[in-house]
């Protein structure tokens, strides 16, 4: 899975945003808030990779049971998924 092409993740002040720019954004006019570690998750989707690679990495970069990562990680795409952002 990847983000789909025309969403850009910006940091802007201490938040971390994604907008649609290009003829994506006729179709999603806002944009997205995401925490920290939801910015990480967005980086390496952008790449292109499957859950248990978002998994893996998360679990390198922070101190955290893996089922509680692997559910954050579950809801996460799932909402990316609802709102048409990957492919």
């Amino acid at each position: 899975m990847k983000i789909k092409e025309g969403y850009i993740l910006r940091k802007v002040a201490d938040s971390n945003v994604v907008v649609a720019v290009g003829a994506r954004a006729k179709e999603f006019n806002g944009i997205i808030n995401l925490s920290e570690s939801s910015a990480f998750i967005w980086k390496i989707l952008e790449k292109g990779a499957e859950k248990e690679d978002l998994v893996e990495a998360l679990l390198k970069e922070y101190k955290a049971d893996r089922e509680v990562v692997e559910q954050d990680v579950e809801r996460f795409i799932n909402k990316i998924k609802e709102a048409g952002l990957v492919e």
